[in-house]
């Protein structure tokens, strides 16, 4: 059975909820398709109980390094590190990596008013992720912009 891990916040409803749903609608389209999804691990994701670092970092890595596609959300004010931690087991691993970055701020990248800006200090009306994690995901994978493309694009590396 293909195995995927999906990284991603989890530490606000709102973070486990997108989670969930994502995680539900990519289940539905690929059945035959094995979703980790760390929040769904009690055993060291339940915030009421006690699970130490080691037993959180060998558990997530045995699951990551068993999949053969590492889903990975970069939304938020950065790419959380957790996220590019996973990013990069799975990198040297040689897993593929999917990412969605779906930052509406991206839009407009030719507007002629939003690229005169990036000249003024503080003005950048785009937002910034960090290269290097970037650069591990597009050296052996890809980042779409929506979940509905990330859903369609999971096809392309089972």
């Amino acid at each position: 059975m293909t195995k995927l891990y999906f990284a991603s916040p989890l530490f606000s409803e709102m973070e486990q909820q997108f989670n969930a749903a994502l995680v539900q609608r990519i289940r539905e389209a690929y059945p035959h398709i094995e979703v980790y999804l760390p929040q769904e691990q009690a055993d060291i994701n339940d915030k009421n109980a006690y699970a130490n670092s080691t037993l959180i970092a060998k558990i997530d890595t045995e699951h990551l390094l068993s999949s053969q596609l590492l889903i990975a959300i970069l939304d938020g004010s950065s790419i959380d590190v957790g996220v590019a931690s996973e990013i990069g087991v799975a990198y040297q691993a040689g897993i593929p990596i999917l990412a969605l970055y779906s930052d509406v701020r991206q839009q407009g990248a030719t507007n002629a008013q939003k690229i005169a800006a990036l000249q003024e200090v503080a003005e950048s009306q785009f937002a910034y992720i960090n290269l290097y994690t970037v650069g591990l995901i597009k050296l052996n994978g890809e980042i779409v912009t929506s979940s509905s493309t990330l859903i369609e694009h999971i096809k392309n590396y089972i």
